[in-house]
């Protein structure tokens, strides 16, 4: 009696444990939820209270060019041998069969007089791209293009060319093995073309020969070049480097230009000025412009574009013509009359006057961007009707943005 009294007893005190342990795990969870909750809010308002973060500035590297930190273009003239009969017609090519003269009679073979019939050389324009700063022995990609009737470069080697500056000195020689990326296969009947075969690269082909002299350190001035001329992002990147450099540092020469002053600290060090300014956000400004490519109906619209009120309807004035098969009309027995064939022709003009798509729609003053693409979406504008209205507005008076044609 005893221990069945003892039992119940204790049973009841560890269920009642454990509904309290319930209570406060349950208690402990919606307490975690809470916390994340409220650390969500504010994270929330920490993001509207910064609106600089939905809008991040460009850094000044990616908007502007140092004065004298540029690329160079090289080019030159050249053979490739070694073509598996695609080369190019020396009979058709005669700057190619006196380039494999001039070649043989360097290598101490003369071949004047000779009729040459190979197949396996074509004559080859080389290019190449010289990055600033590039010094002697450092090695560069050259592309190499086929200049005569060449059909395919693969497998092919380019014997050494000197490559030429714009002064006309030598600043690189480029040989080597040529990748291709494509290729050309078939017979008479069929040809499959990947690519362009008679162009191709080597990659790291090119060895410098020649430095472009260039004393940065020792400037006493040097100019920034922006990409997008702006007057007002001019001025932001001045204003950003004389506040977070030195006082006067910068000033506007013109709205793509911006001339800075080598301060004492900095003499004999311009690159550290360099590597100082150029990891500067700046709040880059355009004006509104509008850009339109009518061969493949592309349209680009700044986020500055604005219209004044206007209403806009989309034409569909459509005449469906539908021409059945004739219907033939036969005379009654024993008749004199003859067998005709009826055409059937039918005719639809088709206003637009109703239905989806088919209606005006009103752009309030000032509308955005955003505004003026949802307009004319709600019309079933494609591309190149959009094309139209664009110009439509511009020449009404009510499109306060610059229109672009490529």
């Amino acid at each position: 009696m005893f221990n069945t009294h003892a039992t119940s007893f204790l049973q009841a005190s560890s269920q009642h444990i454990w509904e309290d342990d319930l209570d406060l795990a349950w208690l402990a969870r919606k307490f975690r939820v809470g916390l994340r909750r409220l650390a969500s809010w504010f994270f929330v308002l920490a993001l509207l209270a910064c609106p600089s973060i939905a809008h991040a500035d460009a850094r000044l590297k990616d908007i502007a060019n140092f004065e004298g930190v540029r690329d160079n273009m090289l080019m030159g003239y050249g053979l490739v041998v070694g073509l598996d009969g695609t080369g190019d017609k020396l009979t058709n090519n005669a700057f190619t069969e006196q380039s494999l003269i001039a070649f043989l009679e360097r290598q101490g073979v003369n071949t004047r007089g000779t009729p040459l019939k190979t197949k396996n050389v074509a004559a080859v324009t080389v290019t190449a791209t010289l990055p600033p700063f590039s010094r002697n022995g450092s090695r560069i990609d050259v592309t190499v293009s086929a200049m005569g009737d060449a059909k395919d470069l693969t497998g092919g080697t380019l014997l050494a060319t000197p490559l030429y500056g714009a002064d006309g000195d030598v600043y690189a020689v480029a040989q080597g093995q040529i990748s291709i990326g494509g290729f050309k296969a078939g017979d008479n009947a069929t040809t499959i073309t990947k690519g362009v075969p008679t162009s191709g690269f080597v990659t790291d082909g090119g060895i410098v020969e020649k430095e472009v002299n260039f004393a940065l350190d020792s400037l006493p001035s040097l100019k920034l070049a922006l990409h997008n001329p702006d007057i007002t992002t001019a001025e932001n990147v001045a204003n950003v480097i004389n506040e977070q450099v030195a006082p006067g540092l910068a000033t506007v020469l013109d709205p793509g230009t911006v001339t800075l002053t080598v301060p004492a600290a900095y003499h004999h060090n311009v690159t550290q000025l360099l590597a100082d300014i150029e990891k500067l956000e700046v709040k880059t400004d355009q004006p509104a412009r509008i850009v339109i490519d009518e061969a493949s109906g592309t349209i680009v619209m700044g986020e500055n574009v604005r219209i004044d009120t206007v209403a806009v309807a989309q034409g569909n004035l459509v005449v469906k013509i539908e021409q059945q098969p004739p219907a033939v009309s036969q005379p009654q027995p024993l008749s004199e009359g003859q067998t005709v064939a009826a055409a059937q022709t039918t005719v639809t003009v088709d206003e637009g006057a109703t239905g989806p798509g088919r209606r005006m729609a009103v752009l309030s003053h000032g509308a955005t961007l955003k505004d003026l693409v949802e307009g004319l979406n709600a019309l079933g504008v494609g591309p190149r009707d959009l094309i139209t209205i664009l110009q439509t507005i511009k020449a009404a008076g009510a499109l306060q943005a610059e229109i672009q044609t490529r």
